[in-house]
């Protein structure tokens, strides 16, 4: 055994250390984690406690089953008389009905109470991930994310209402049958009872075995799950670079390793079972010795002996389920493990305790000596940045790539917080008002157009989801997106696909002015909003941008000078720091030569 484990240990150890994709979880107790999670089940006590109630029930049935053998050997077979019979059938036919609807009822409720459970832990933590920082998401490949909202979650359960009803089903059927055979002949049953420490020794040592081995499948499907996400989410660069086969060969490296884990892991329990199996033989021929003496003595009869022998079976069941448990709850620990390692990683953004609902918007958009740093950085973001902005005014920021555009726009949505200094909306400091009341209030048009998978009235409607079909209308109308709209299969029920990718990058861009349009924020954020897009589709965004721009308080980050025209004022920044504004010039801005378009601040 313990070159087995030395063999194991050098299996996972190498692979563990490699330079993988996901790491492996913090090792938690298996106490914390039933701590952890098991206030998740106290919404189902009530079920719990019928549940209980028929983890008694169905092991008083079965004994009273096998008691019914014992009947028909010693009042029908033995003494071969037929007039019993009828009531022994008659009661075997009342408690297989019973047992059946027992068994159903038993199954049904377990059932119910795992699902629920498992949805509402697995929306909980989906929640706490929906309110993650964007640096904290950013860090985390989206396919471990996955396998922990789905395959993690599942291993709690397992944990927490699987494992204990079965400890609980293993206890109440040890004392009642184990009662049954103390009943028959106590010095038999005493006897029967002297292999059970050797169940759990055997257990002990295993369980370590174990858990070494479902800790590593656990952080390889992890890593499995994040290959694929990563390689499907952008199959046009890997085509485009005939990367294919290097993307399976790392596909098939990941499942590789699984498979090493999982071939570890069935080692051990192919080892174990075998064992247990001696053990409960053992526990069967001394009592087959001992009961033929008992037999041949008087002490027992023939009908006694044979029951005896079911209850030992249904007795070294339970022990033998016991002894494996704890193989089964460090399985289900390692799952545990990386969902409570997630759940503890806190958003760096949060509302204050005091934080206040903004309302009653006009628009002034305010930086006062705006210092920031992201995580792991070596040098600011943003230094020392002043900058104030009128309600409806337009504002272009522009400069050179990294110098810090895009981090002012992130501070303004309070996707991150200023190391120091301060950024205002009418005078409030962002970190006084609620996120949710906020974000109500500030728009965001991304360079890269952001569509969920849904019919094009809904990718609209997403920032208002209780805008009426005429206000949708009118502002894919403003948009100019009506007309291309009408010609899809579907019109406005038409999906737009995953990430939009059924829409041409003009029409993604007009649906999502159409979006900008239709919430009508008093303050907008638009990031690059002609990026990528051709001549063409340019061109027919530019009227239906200039109307979404007018009348509100706008940040334009761009290269374009048509969208940089649009400006009262532009902005030059540099390396994190303005260098200079001047009121709008078209003539004056062009790519590439940014900071000598403007008047030094």
């Amino acid at each position: 055994m313990t070159a087995l484990r030395r063999r194991i240990r050098a299996l996972l150890v190498p692979v563990a250390d490699e330079q993988g994709f996901v790491a492996s979880a913090p090792v938690v107790p298996v106490r914390v984690i039933f701590r952890r999670f098991w206030p998740d089940a106290r919404p189902y006590r009530k079920q719990i406690a019928i549940g209980m109630l028929f983890l008694i029930l169905v092991p008083l049935i079965e004994a009273a089953e096998i008691w019914m053998f014992k009947l028909v050997v010693d009042e029908v077979l033995v003494p071969q008389e037929l007039a019993p019979l009828l009531y022994i059938a008659i009661a075997y036919v009342g408690l297989t009905l019973l047992g059946g609807l027992i068994n159903f009822g038993d199954d049904y409720l377990a059932a119910w109470i795992g699902e629920r459970f498992l949805l509402n832990l697995r929306t909980r933590v989906f929640a706490h991930v929906q309110g993650l920082s964007l640096h904290a998401l950013d860090r985390r490949r989206l396919g471990d994310l996955l396998s922990r909202l789905t395959s993690d979650v599942q291993a709690i359960e397992a944990f927490v209402l699987s494992g204990i009803g079965v400890a609980l089903s293993a206890l109440v059927r040890i004392l009642i049958f184990g009662g049954m055979l103390f009943y028959l002949d106590w010095r038999l049953a005493a006897v029967s009872l002297i292999i059970a420490p050797l169940f759990y020794f055997a257990a002990r040592y295993f369980s370590r075995l174990v858990k070494h081995a479902a800790r590593e499948k656990r952080r390889r499907s992890g890593s499995l799950s994040a290959v694929a996400e990563e390689s499907l989410a952008n199959a046009a660069l890997v085509q485009s670079l005939n990367r294919q086969d290097a993307e399976v060969a790392r596909f098939r490296h990941q499942g590789e390793r699984i498979v090493e884990a999982e071939l570890a892991s069935t080692r051990i329990k192919s080892l174990f079972a075998p064992l247990v199996d001696l053990i409960e033989l053992l526990g069967a021929l001394i009592v087959i010795a001992l009961g033929t003496w008992a037999l041949a003595s008087g002490d027992l009869t023939l009908g006694g002996l044979l029951v005896f022998m079911g209850y030992l079976t249904q007795l070294y069941g339970p022990i033998r389920d016991l002894s494996s448990l704890s193989n089964t709850i460090f399985a289900a620990a390692a799952g545990a493990e990386r969902i409570i390692e997630l759940l503890q990683e806190q958003p760096t953004v949060v509302d204050r305790p005091n934080a206040a609902v903004l309302s009653d918007v006009r628009g002034r958009v305010e930086l006062r000596d705006v210092r920031f740093r992201y995580p792991g950085a070596a040098r600011d973001a943003l230094a020392g940045v002043s900058l104030s902005i009128e309600p409806g005014e337009t504002v272009a920021i522009v400069g050179p790539s990294g110098a810090g555009k895009s981090t002012l726009a992130r501070l303004l949505l309070r996707f991150d917080d200023p190391v120091a200094g301060s950024v205002r909306l009418d005078g409030r400091d962002l970190r006084d008002v609620t996120l949710r009341s906020l974000r109500e209030h500030v728009g965001l048009l991304a360079q890269e157009t952001l569509l969920p998978d849904v019919s094009v009235r809904e990718a609209i409607a997403y920032g208002r989801p209780g805008a009426s079909d005429d206000e949708i209308e009118a502002a894919a109308r403003a948009a100019g997106a009506h007309d291309f709209i009408r010609t899809m299969p579907d019109g406005y029920e038409t999906p737009v696909g995953q990430r939009g990718r059924r829409l041409s990058g003009g029409q993604r861009q007009r649906i999502s002015v159409a979006r900008a349009l239709l919430r009508a924020t008093p303050v907008l954020v638009l990031d690059e909003p002609t990026t990528g897009l051709d001549s063409g589709a340019k061109a027919a965004l530019i009227e239906p941008l200039s109307r979404l721009v007018g009348g509100r308080t706008t940040i334009v980050i761009s290269h374009d000078p048509e969208v940089v025209a649009w400006a009262d004022r532009v902005v030059g920044i540099e390396d994190g720091r303005i260098v200079g504004q001047r009121p709008a010039d078209v003539t004056a801005v062009v790519p590439g030569a940014v900071t000598s378009a403007v008047v030094p601040a």
